[in-house]
Formats: C-alpha cells, sequence, structure tokens
C-alpha cells in the first residue's frame, strides 16, 4: 500500500476517513462506538469544529482551570465521541481546500488524545502551570503547551484602565487557587521536566515581581492580586525544588511515540529516525559550507558587532527597509504595506555587551538583515490579522503547535532562500552568519531528537547543542540553551521543525516548478503558499498541487 500525502497511523479511536475521498492510510480497527452522520458540509464541519474547541477546554471550577485526575478522565471518556462524529462527516464533492480543513481538526483531536495519553502535562510537566507571559511570540501562539487561562501581560496596553486593571486583577487572583491544584495533580516520575519546572515558577515569581512596579499605584486589588500570586508562585517553585530529588525517570516521549504525534498531530511526512538524517545532514552541511565560506573571504574584514544604541537603531531600521525592498526586488513576494510596518514594531532595542552576548545577538549585531528575514514571522502574523484565512479553521492560531512546519520552517527558509537570491552579496562575510544559524539549528534540533529517545539527559543535550554551535557563540551557562532544549522536552517535534519544515517546503518548491513547467515563478509559488495559512506544509502541498499520494512513493 503506498504511503499517503500525510502518512497517518490514526489511533485506533478515530475509525477511518469515512466519505473523505482523502490520501490512504493503513486500516485502522473497526470503532466499537456507532454515532449519526454528522454533517456533509462544510458549514457542517465549521459549526462542529466551535463546538470541539469549546471540548477541547478543561471545566472550570470558581473560574479556575481543572486539570483534576477526575475532570481529565471524562474528558478522555468522551473523545472518542467526537472522534467518531468527525469520521462520520459525509465529505462527497468537497474541495480540496474544504477537506484540508477536516483534516486540521482530525490533527487537533489526535493532539488533545496525545496529550491524555502521552504527554499528560498536567501530570508530568511543573512549567504547564505558568499562566504569565510578559512578550508576544513570533508564531501564531505560545510555543509548546499552556493552560487554559494563561494571561499575556504584553496585551495590555499600560497605564492601565479602570476597567482593563478590574479584569486583570480578577484574572491574576486565579494564579493562587489554579498552583494549590497543581500540587495534586503532579505526580508524574520525569525528572528533567520537573527541574525545569523549579525555574519556570521562579521566571513566573521574577516577572510578576517586575509587573508590580510598572503598575504600582494603579489600583489597591490589582497590588493585592499580583502580591498573592507572586507569593503563590515563590511557594510553588519551593514546593517543586524540595520535591525534585524524588523525580528519577526519563522525560521523553520514545521514538515510536514521537513519530506518532509527528505523522497523526503535526501531520509530518517524516519518523524520528527521518528527522535524525534530516539534521544530521544540515549540521555537516552548515559546517562545509561555513567553512567554504571563510575560506572565500580569507582576506576580508571580519564583521565586528554593532557598538552603540545609535547605530544600532540606524542600521537595524535600514535592515527592514533592505529587507523589505529585497522581496518586491527580487520579485519573491507581492508587497504588502503592513510588511515594514510589522518588522519595524520587533527591532528590539540595543543591549550592551557584559560578558558574553546571546547566541542570536552575536548574529544580530554584525548583520541585522539576517534576524530581519527570521523576521518574516512578523509578516506572516500581520497577514493573518490583516489579511484572515476565509475559513475559521485556519484563520486562528491551531493547538498543539501544528503550524510548526510552515511557521518556523518558512522563517528559517527565508535566510537561505534570501542569501541565495542575493540579499547579502554586498557583505560576503553575512553568508557566513546564515550557515551558523543553519549549524546551530541542527545542533539543536539533534539534541531534543536524543532527549525524547532518552538517550541523553536534558545536560547532556544542552551540552551538545551549545558544544556544535559555531564560533562558541552558545553559552551552555547561557538561559538560551536551556530554554530551548526545555521547550523541545515538552514540545515534542518542535525544535527539528526549522529544518524539517524547511525541508518540505524546498520539497514543495521542487514539485510545484516540476508540475508548472516554464509557468513556475517565484513569487507565485510564495504568494500561493502564504494564501493557505499557518497550517502544516504537507496539507498545503496538497492543496497547491493536488496530489494527495506526493509522499507515497519516498
Amino acid at each position: 500500500m503506498p504511503r499517503s500525502l500525510l502518512l497517518f497511523a490514526l489511533p485506533l479511536l478515530v475509525i477511518a476517513y469515512a466519505c473523505t475521498p482523502a490520501p490512504e492510510t493503513e486500516p485502522a480497527a473497526p470503532p466499537s462506538l456507532h454515532v449519526e452522520q454528522e454533517g456533509s458540509t462544510h458549514g457542517d464541519l465549521l459549526s462542529f469544529f466551535d463546538a470541539w474547541t469549546a471540548f477541547r477546554r478543561p471545566p472550570l471550577v470558581d473560574g479556575v482551570p481543572d486539570y483534576s485526575a477526575d475532570a481529565m478522565a471524562a474528558q478522555y471518556a468522551e473523545l472518542p465521541v467526537w472522534m467518531a462524529r468527525l469520521a462520520s462527516f459525509d465529505t462527497t464533492g468537497w474541495s480540496v481546500a474544504e477537506r484540508v480543513d477536516w483534516h486540521l481538526v482530525m490533527a487537533e483531536m489526535n493532539g488533545l488524545e496525545f496529550d491524555h495519553r502521552v504527554l499528560r502535562p498536567w501530570v508530568n510537566n511543573p512549567a504547564f502551570y505558568v499562566q504569565i507571559w510578559t512578550s508576544q511570540s513570533d508564531t501564531p501562539s505560545h510555543e509548546g503547551p499552556t493552560p487554559e487561562g494563561f494571561i499575556d501581560l504584553w496585551t495590555y496596553d499600560l497605564p492601565l484602565t479602570g476597567d482593563a486593571a478590574v479584569e486583570l486583577a480578577s484574572r491574576i487572583r486565579t494564579i493562587p487557587p489554579f498552583l494549590e491544584r497543581a500540587r495534586t495533580n503532579l505526580t508524574g516520575n520525569q525528572k528533567d521536566l520537573w527541574t525545569m519546572g523549579v525555574k519556570a515558577l521562579e521566571g513566573q515569581r521574577r516577572d510578576l515581581e517586575r509587573f508590580a512596579v510598572r503598575v504600582e499605584g494603579t489600583s489597591t486589588d490589582l497590588g493585592e492580586a499580583i502580591a498573592a500570586a507572586t507569593d503563590a508562585s515563590a511557594s510553588f517553585a519551593e514546593w517543586l525544588l524540595e520535591r525534585a530529588p524524588s523525580r528519577t525517570g526519563p522525560s521523553g516521549v520514545g521514538r515510536d511515540e514521537y513519530t506518532w504525534y509527528l505523522k497523526n498531530v503535526h501531520l509530518s511526512p517524516y519518523s524520528w529516525e527521518d528527522e535524525v538524517r534530516i539534521v544530521e545532514a544540515e549540521l555537516a552541511r552548515s559546517y562545509t559550507a561555513l567553512r567554504l565560506e571563510e575560506q572565500r573571504n580569507r582576506d576580508l574584514p571580519t564583521l565586528e558587532p554593532i557598538p552603540n544604541a545609535a547605530e544600532y537603531d540606524r542600521r537595524v531600521n535600514q535592515a527592514v527597509d533592505d529587507y523589505v525592498a529585497f522581496l518586491e526586488r527580487a520579485d519573491i513576494m507581492e508587497p504588502k504595506p503592513y510588511m515594514a510596518p510589522a518588522l519595524r514594531a520587533r527591532v528590539g532595542r540595543f543591549s550592551p555587551a557584559s560578558g558574553p552576548r546571546s547566541f542570536f545577538s552575536e548574529v544580530d549585531y554584525r548583520d541585522p538583515r539576517t534576524m530581519r528575514v527570521h523576521g518574516t514571522h512578523w509578516i506572516d502574523l500581520a497577514r493573518m490579522q490583516v489579511e484572515p484565512h476565509p475559513s475559521p479553521i485556519r484563520a486562528l492560531p491551531l493547538s498543539y503547535n501544528i503550524w510548526d512546519s510552515r511557521s518556523e520552517g518558512l522563517a528559517t527558509a527565508m535566510e537561505e532562500f534570501s542569501m541565495h537570491a542575493g540579499l547579502f552579496d554586498d557583505s560576503p562575510r553575512s553568508r557566513e552568519l546564515i550557515w551558523i544559524l543553519v549549524a546551530q539549528r541542527a545542533a539543536r534540533a539533534l539534541a531534543g531528537l536524543r532527549m525524547h529517545s532518552n538517550e541523553w539527559t536534558l545536560d547532556e543535550a544542552v551540552a551538545f547543542a551549545a558544544r556544535w554551535t559555531p564560533r562558541g557563540w552558545m553559552q551552555a551557562t547561557g538561559d538560551l540553551v536551556w530554554f530551548e532544549q526545555h521547550l523541545y522536552l515538552m514540545q515534542p517535534g518542535y525544535g527539528p521543525s526549522y529544518l524539517t519544515g524547511k525541508a518540505q517546503i524546498e520539497e514543495l518548491l521542487s514539485a510545484r516548478q516540476h508540475q508548472l513547467g516554464d509557468a513556475f515563478t517565484v513569487r507565485g509559488f510564495f504568494d500561493d503558499m502564504n494564501a493557505k495559512g499557518l497550517i502544516p506544509v504537507s496539507l498545503i502541498r496538497w492543496e497547491m498541487t493536488g496530489d494527495a499520494e506526493s509522499y507515497g512513493n519516498r
């Protein structure tokens, strides 16, 4: 049986694709559960999706999300009914785009199933209980698992209005009871997740302390709510620290479950073994390319870091203009009025070097265009806001980071694509920075993969990622490498998605060029891909090429 575009190995709870003329899959066991046909139109699917989204959220008890054993057992027991209802849809006559939406809903269901069956973050991952976020991610939603009711402080304009202060105080007051319930819920034995959970809750305490200073005097109610949440976070971190030595088990999901997650939730064509091969090849390729670039540039002066704030502001804003102009001049993407503002809003501020810089500062301070290219992320988010996809299923971020191959894959791909298309022709040494970025992403991805196979501990993964990042720019003692490896341990598939997503986009570009022949254009390719939304590249490929079996002959 040929492998399909999506290579879904559906759980036994998912019946099949019902009447969906979708890619072939390995046959699943017949369900013992029978439901009436749920619907036969795309509009029916949209209504179903709204109901599913409500079901996916945990129940609230006194306004606090309930992740207790009883609540989670009840949700898991009802999940097969929802899967059967989705499988009952008659999609005869649906367009490819409409069937893609069906698969997206199915992927979310598999994500919840995997959460209950394998990850169980409410049981195993103390960092799951962090509710405070101080800055926006450059991706469609938070990277990694988050609880219902998380609080994005960056969405509040300061100084707070009276109504906003009341609303925020009400939300922050849920933190102490939420953390109190976590003490009962957290019974897992994953050593590395538990250890990093201590740091995550200490981080929440610090964030609350800083925020309290920023809103001091706004209202007594808000001040008291923040103080109580700060104390609760500190107490919970101490509770975790006291019990950390008793946690001795591995934190990875294992190779087989990792592969199941890739194929059924993130809809990737790859297995754990495939991803290892891809990132190992990327690591070797980037080191080879970097050394050859250095050889070619050996007589050129080195790129020195930007020395001060004024020069940084000038160059980073020029980098925004240069990149947006390049996209138009090189005929890569349709220029949009929101592109430059989206990038310029995220240029950041100069931070004087006091000791080793962080990895991305080492790159950015040598040529700000490099990270503006990766800032294609912000263009994606602006497009999502200004030009939302007509399907409500794609208009908002998908759960479980299902968007990672497209979001991280394209942002990473654009670095190398832009280099090849000429963006850095005026600065040959800047090409070296692109290969350093590839190497760093390959090193950290391989480290994450070895953690999930339970071959390496978090400490070993951190050491490897730091050691294999060129020029010593990734410090093993720095916060970044620990943050990244913790994220990849919590969220299977995320670390490699930068490069495995890029690989899928490269394959799609090649396939589309072969399919269209002389009618193919680079701009047409990227504009078409961008119009499909932030969904798995495998589904974008199906929708762009119409070939549901495009991965079948690997």
